[in-house]
């Protein structure tokens, strides 16, 4: 039959049917001549794609479709052509035409074709794409051997062998375990994140081109490795491998190529990488607990795919049971156990969340105990930025650190500026020092004063500002929507705790929408040498399509080396617009009768935002007192103010910068009563003063919607 005339000798629906079949069907569809030759096959068979016709019509089948078993398939098709017994749902393997080293699987489905008379015509195949459901299911298969092979003893270094003789071939072509190596003398395992100097012990390693060879002296010999089995040593950073040690996420490398900028920082592995011809990369932490165990590190040479998210979960899991495993052969004491509290706790979990913001911190190094970082929600949507670090390291800074935190929650709960909230820090961290110098003069903390940097700034999304101020040499870089980088001139301070007693100073300057701000302790080298931050232009140039956590190690990268010695802590923040729908301003006349007008828009507002009618009549309420307090003890002019944010924030601005006084009035009192019945009704109020006069806000929650 004719390829371009597929169906010259039919007539009517017929043919039209069959070219319709061939045509749209989803399926792979062959058919082949009594010498197993294609006659006509559709452009949804597995392979087809981009393949002229000419190529494959009149060829014998098995000579076209790069099966990985072709004898035995050409074998199973002969079978149905002599015997006409159909095979249904057989699973062959094959290569794909423009990537050789990548199997694909199909289900095949073989029936022979008779004429009327008897005579056999050929053999018809229906073909289906397979290839994600069985690699699938192989990840099943890799994670149930993992479970049954992985941890049958006792031992570090057997266990650590076992999971790479599971993982070779089937998931990688080259595996290395590296493992803490106090963990393999039954000492405790270091907390999260892993300090820099902590060795690992090449526990194990396997290689499909050397045979896999597992404990011999002779293993894997003719596989290039980066340091042999056994070898003690820290890892060098910052590269992909100590950046999953810093905060426990794997880290998927789908290229390694020559350009890399951490390729530098760890010549060694570089080396072995090239030598090896390994194309992509995968590592992922053992962790248990928080503690770090070791590495897992998987390559790719002859498999062509990089890794994937389903790799990488499949790689979680599997570190997880060999973490398990691994623990299993040591004993954790109470006093270790109390540590990883302490430490755990020190630090948020993860920054808040904000409609009108993101955040990620990042700590350099990771491993000095005294550095801290916070998201503070603040009244009017706006939200407190801190960054800072005591001088010092271990249990003693970081204690310090959570005092100070503490210490700067409160004080912004008072809606104080930055450079006001500074001063009162500092005057808590003179008090701790004045405390360390009574301590007895045999007590190393008695030689150590006490002092930390600090930076504070507070971002308005509603007028798009941002006020910060520092105690040290903090920076504050600003990347613009548009790539275009530029170092605002954050006022230097005195480090808390110091003898020092000049005043802080803070500046406030616009944030456009869509930037993103880098805040920072200390001074950051590689941005203020150039004036115009070009070491971050290349990672952050794009940083509106990126993730943060994937932009901070690019800041990482490309702040290695350059930084200057001692902890550093850095905040990335990524501005985003604020919904108008969810904000209500209205300029009010100061007059008696204004109460009932703010009543009604606000009645109106809260009626669009879909909030209950309890809650919207205590916001009547609140908004009447307060706006009756405005017209009587304040002065024009007045502005209302409600958002719709984390919480119902209703906020009356007048001109005056008197303090308002709740008052627990007699009763017999006819006034008063005001701000009590505001507090009654909301969940927290306060005073907020700006240069025009204060702003008098409440909160209520949740929000709706």
């Amino acid at each position: 039959m004719a390829q371009s005339e597929p169906t010259a000798h039919l007539n009517g629906p017929e043919a039209a049917m069959l070219d319709a079949l061939f045509s749209q069907s989803p399926v792979g569809l062959h058919l082949l001549d009594d010498e197993l030759r294609v006659v006509r096959v559709n452009t949804a068979a597995p392979g087809m794609r981009g393949v002229p016709l000419e190529e494959v019509v009149g060829r014998r089948f098995d000579e076209v479709y790069g099966l990985a078993d072709a004898e035995e398939v050409l074998a199973l098709v002969r079978g149905v052509l002599d015997s006409g017994v159909p095979v249904v749902g057989h699973l062959v393997r094959r290569h794909g035409s423009g990537d050789p080293d990548r199997e694909h699987f199909n289900e095949v489905s073989v029936f022979r074709l008779e004429a009327p008379s008897g005579e056999v015509l050929g053999i018809a195949m229906a073909v289906v794409e397979v290839t994600a459901r069985e690699e699938g299911r192989a990840r099943e298969g890799v994670l149930e051997m993992t479970r049954e092979h992985v941890g049958r003893t006792l031992d570090v270094l057997e266990t650590c062998q076992e999971l790479v003789d599971v993982l070779v071939p089937r998931v990688a072509d080259i595996a290395v375990v590296e493992v803490v190596d106090a963990v393999l003398r039954g000492d405790h395992p270091p907390l999260a994140p892993l300090p820099r100097d902590v060795p690992l012990r090449r526990a194990a390693f396997r290689s499909t081109a050397g045979g896999g060879a597992s404990g011999g002296a002779d293993a894997d010999a003719d596989a290039p490795q980066a340091h042999p089995l056994g070898d003690v040593r820290a890892l060098p950073g910052p590269t992909p491998y100590t950046q999953a040690l810093s905060d426990l996420r794997p880290r998927a490398v789908a290229s390694l190529d020559e350009d890399l900028p951490w390729l530098a920082a760890d010549p060694a592995r570089a080396r072995a990488i090239r030598a090896a011809g390994a194309h992509t990369l995968i590592t992922a932490p053992l962790t248990v607990r928080d503690t770090v165990l070791g590495l897992i590190s998987l390559y790719r040479t002859r498999q062509g795919d990089p890794y994937d998210e389903d790799d990488v979960s499949l790689l979680l899991q599997v570190a997880d049971h060999t973490a398990l495993s691994i623990d299993n052969a040591r004993r954790y004491t109470r006093e270790h156990t109390i540590a990883a509290t302490v430490q755990r706790q020190l630090l948020p979990r993860r920054p808040s969340s904000h409609p009108a913001l993101e955040t990620t911190p990042l700590l350099l190094p990771p491993d000095s105990g005294g550095q801290w970082y916070d998201t503070i929600p603040l009244s009017g949507a706006r939200t407190g930025l801190a960054v800072g670090g005591v001088v010092g390291q271990g249990l003693h800074a970081a204690a310090v650190m959570g005092q100070l935190r503490t210490v700067v929650r409160s004080l912004a709960a008072f809606d104080v500026e930055p450079d006001e909230l500074l001063a009162r820090l500092n005057d808590t961290a003179t008090f701790l020092a004045a405390e360390r110098a009574t301590l007895p003069t045999a007590d190393p903390l008695h030689r150590q004063a006490l002092a930390a940097r600090f930076a504070y700034a507070v971002y308005d999304p509603l007028t798009l500002t941002c006020t910060v101020a520092g105690a040290g040499s903090p920076s504050l870089v600003v990347v613009h929507a548009d790539g275009r980088t530029e170092v605002r001139n954050v006022p230097a301070g005195s480090l808390l705790g110091s003898d020092d007693k000049m005043p802080f100073a803070a500046t406030a300057f616009k944030v456009p929408e869509g930037s993103l701000l880098i805040l920072s302790d200390t001074p950051l080298p590689a941005l203020l040498a150039s004036g115009d931050a070009d070491a971050l232009r290349r990672p952050a140039e794009q940083h509106r399509d990126r993730p943060l956590e994937d932009l901070r190690d690019d800041v990482l990268y490309a702040l290695a080396g350059t930084a200057e010695p001692g902890p550093t802590a850095l905040l990335l923040v990524r501005t985003h617009p604020f919904p108008a729908d969810r904000v209500g301003v209205w300029q009010l006349p100061d007059t008696p009768t204004v109460v009932a007008t703010a009543r009604g828009l606000v009645r109106d507002r809260l009626a669009d935002w879909g909030v209950e009618r309890e809650t919207a009549h205590d916001t009547e309420l609140i908004v009447s007192e307060l706006v009756t307090n405005a017209v009587r003890y304040g002065s024009p002019p007045l502005e209302l103010r409600v958002i719709n944010e984390r919480a119902l924030t209703c906020e009356v601005r007048d001109g005056s910068a008197s303090t308002p006084r709740l008052r627990h009035a007699s009763v017999v009192d006819e006034g008063g009563r005001g701000l009590f019945i505001v507090a009654q009704l909301a969940q927290a109020w306060g005073t907020r003063y700006t240069p025009e006069g204060k702003i008098i806000w409440t909160e209520q929650g949740p929000p709706p919607g």
